[in-house]
Order: C-alpha cells, then structure tokens, then sequence
C-alpha cells in the first residue's frame, strides 16, 4: 500500500478508540469524512473548547492478543504500518488545508510496548521541531510502557490515554493471555497519574481511558466504582465507554457466550454508563449513590438521575430560590448550565417565579418543573 491507501485503512482501524472523542456513537460524535476518506474527530481541549483532529494508527500490527480485538495477533487481517515521516507530513498537508487542528495517534504494539511509543514520539518530535507545531496532539500510552517511555509522551503532548478496558482484574485476565493486569495497566497508570497531578511537572497534559463494555461479564456496579475511583484516585479527566460489537473478538469471549441483547439495548447501557459518569463527573453524586438494580446493572428504563429521585421523595420538592448550586444540580431535568443561570438570576437580586425565565420550555424543563417550588 501507498501512504494514502495505509492512512486510509489505518485511520478507520482507530474508530474503536473512543479516547478522544466527545461522543459516544457515529451518529452523536460528530465525526465526518474528511479529505481522501479519513476521519476527523471533535475533540475536547484541555482547557476547554474544541477542535477537529485527524485520527490514525501508526500501526495496526500487534503481538497481544487482546480477544475483543479484530486486530489482534492470531486474526488474518490485512497489516500496515506508517512511518513517523509519512505521519507527521500527512497531518501537516491536511493542516495546511485547513481540515484539522490536532492528531490523535495511537498504535498496535509493533514488537514492544516501547519501541512502539518510541515511534509516535517521533512523529510528535518532528511535528514540534520540523514543522513548529504548536497545536494538539493527544498519544497514547500502550499496555505495558515504561517510567522513561511514558515520561517522553508527556513532554511531547497535551492529552495521552492509557486503556483500561475492564473493571477488574479477574475480567482482564480472561481477555489476554499477554498482558497483566496489574504490571500493563494499573502500573503505567499509577505513573501517569503522578506525573499529571495538579502541580506536578507534566500537570498541563489531560489523562483520559475507556472501557471496553460487554465483552467479559463485568457488571454495571464494578463500572460504578471503577469510574469513581479513577476520578478520585488516578487524575484521569475523563472516562469513556464503547459497547463492544459481537462477532470482532474471540467467539469464546465470555460476552459472546452469553445471549446476544438486542442492538438497542446495548447501546442504552452505553447511554446509561455515560449518565452514570456525568452525575459523578459534573453534578456532585458519590458512587454509593448511584440507583442500581438488584442484579448491579443500571435501569434501561430510565436516567439514573430520574431513578434517585424517584427513591429520594424526601429530597423534593426543591426551593429554586433558596437551594444550593448542588441541590439544584439533583433535580431531574436541571443540568449545569441552567443551574448556572438559576443562581446567576438569584445574584442579580431576582426572585424566579418559572423556570421558563432560565430555560426554554420542553421536556427537560417540564420534568424539572414536577420537582420544584418557588418559595420566598
């Protein structure tokens, strides 16, 4: 394959990667075609706002052999590899039409983890130097990446990921016969957290992960906590969740054995799973706190946040005009921003009568409306 033949194929390969995407389907993340096929992805910056990066592998060669992966070692799948050179000037042609503001480069493991992130440094390298690039670039950390090797990506990016994939050690183990839990993911992980804590000499570079959902049995309740604790424990900004597609992996993976949910259903546990995070991530709630059912699972059926207040008629209904910023953020239908303006309006020295005078009227207002009052 040519250059442009490899970075098409190796750029769709990359759309299992959710890391540095702010969507979690095609048909909400905003991703597009862009020039000669490839796709470009919205992504959210460190410091807040966007921009639109090109998203590839530099390889889709690989020697674990991750089982709910359709590209690991045993499958028979066509292989291509990018040179650093052959990336970096690449992404400078689209930047220089104006197509993208960032790269995300992530990669199989060509020989070792190290080797491997050696060679996206290098693209990182001579975009920076070569090219005095100043813009985004978000790397990956590959299972299994050493102090030095980890050390290396973070002066040269503003945003890496390190997969965590599950929740648990015992479902990772029944996922890769290459890799360890404990020496490939929570080591470098621990490591990375250190050097991006606030204050710390890589504090500027964004840290973010994704689970791999319904390939092994892990239930929503592990999820729950596992996302807890890497917010509260590990500096990781943000957690995604990607639903994993049967009939990719290993037919023998413990998600394929069980009884195929229906498409949909999959993809509202996924929407569920990123509620859960919201209510962790922006409005206040603790991992105890979040509604799960008898078995650990989220509902289908309904919001967690509309599950908790349905078990919490004691917390309601809420005074608009006395509660406090996280009070208000527990009242379904009320997101950050129109708390924000709630409170802004009781700044200003107004009394709120509606919440039509902080919002436009529909069905998130009319749910919210169900759970308040407006006292004096």
């Amino acid at each position: 394959m040519d250059t442009q033949e490899k970075l098409a194929a190796l750029a769709d390969a990359s759309r299992f990667d959710l890391s540095c995407a702010c969507g979690t389907h095609d048909n909400d993340d905003h991703r597009r075609r862009g020039p000669d096929g490839v796709w470009l992805y919205p992504a959210s910056l460190p410091r807040g706002g966007q921009c639109i990066m090109l998203k590839t592998l530099l390889s889709n060669a690989c020697v674990n052999d991750c089982r709910y992966c359709p590209f690991r070692s045993d499958r028979d799948v066509r292989r291509a590899t990018l040179r650093p050179e052959e990336v970096a000037q690449a992404f400078v042609d689209f930047s220089r039409r104006g197509g993208v503001h960032g790269l995300f480069l992530s990669s199989g493991v060509v020989r070792d983890a190290d080797h491997t992130m050696a060679q996206m440094a290098a693209v990182a390298r001579i975009l920076r130097r070569k090219h005095d690039y100043r813009g985004f670039l978000h790397l990956k950390i590959l299972p299994g990446a050493s102090d030095a090797a980890i050390e290396d990506v973070l002066s040269l990016a503003n945003a890496v990921s390190l997969n965590v994939e599950v929740p648990t050690a015992a479902a990772f183990a029944g996922l890769s016969r290459t890799k360890d839990y404990f020496r490939d993911i929570v080591r470098p992980l621990k490591r990375i957290s250190q050097l991006t804590a606030r204050g710390s000499r890589f504090g500027r570079v964004r840290q973010s992960t994704q689970f791999i959902v319904g390939a092994s049995t892990e239930t929503d309740a592990e999820l729950v906590r596992a996302t807890s604790a890497l917010y509260e424990r590990w500096s990781v900004s943000r957690v995604y969740f990607s639903a994993y597609q049967r009939g990719l992996g290993d037919p023998s993976l413990p998600g394929e054995q069980r009884p195929p949910a229906r498409p949909e259903d999959v993809l509202t546990r996924e929407h569920r799973l990123y509620q859960m995070d919201w209510l962790l991530r922006k409005y206040g709630f603790g991992a105890d706190e979040i509604p799960l059912e008898a078995d650990g699972s989220l509902s289908l059926a309904a919001d967690p946040k509309e599950v908790w207040a349905k078990h919490h008629p004691e917390f309601f209904p809420v005074d608009v005009n006395r509660a406090g910023r996280e009070e208000l953020l527990r009242v379904p239908g009320l997101g950050p921003v129109t708390v924000g303006r709630i409170l802004e309006a009781r700044r200003s020295g107004g009394r709120l009568r509606s919440l039509e005078e902080v919002g436009r009227p529909g069905k998130l207002l009319a749910r919210a409306a169900l759970h308040v009052k407006f006292g004096h």
